[in-house]
């Protein structure tokens, strides 16, 4: 059986669908192929990179893409992880099918921390609800829903 194909989208492509990405990659590579956009680009939030890191997950090698970059990619589902990627979340051709899975917005919440492992808390605890999302994925996902 192939592989699905899923993209996680966020407003800039900078932390929380890179997060996804490389949790998908890891817990789920043998069912998933993950891919990762924005409908921005933000470059790649080194938080991010940092906590995924202590997770055991590397995603150093990534990079902030827009959606036009992934042209040509027929994707089985769209799954958005911020509200403004939801809310203009742009129409992909065919049978694509789209889930909305709002996660808080990590750089937001750490703006008025008062130290960086303060900072990094709330990056964390983030990650972590994005890998229990992950994590019980493919097994509410069909190809022929």
């Amino acid at each position: 059986m192939e592989k699905l194909r899923i993209l996680f989208l966020c407003t800039g492509n900078s932390c929380r669908s890179q997060m996804a990405e490389g949790w998908a990659r890891v817990l789920k590579g043998d069912a998933i192929e993950p891919y990762s956009a924005g409908i921005e680009k933000h470059g790649l939030n080194q938080h991010a990179v940092r906590v995924m890191r202590e997770a055991g997950v590397d995603i150093s090698g990534h990079r902030s893409k827009l959606v036009s970059e992934l042209k040509g990619i027929r994707f089985d589902y769209v799954v958005t992880v911020c509200g403004h990627a939801n809310e203009n979340c742009p129409v992909f051709p065919g049978k694509t099918k789209k889930i909305h899975v709002g996660f808080d917005d990590p750089p937001r919440l750490a703006a008025n921390a008062a130290t960086e492992e303060e900072a990094l808390g709330h990056y964390r605890r983030v990650r972590d609800e994005i890998r229990a999302f992950v994590a019980g994925l493919t097994g509410n996902l069909d190809r022929n829903d």
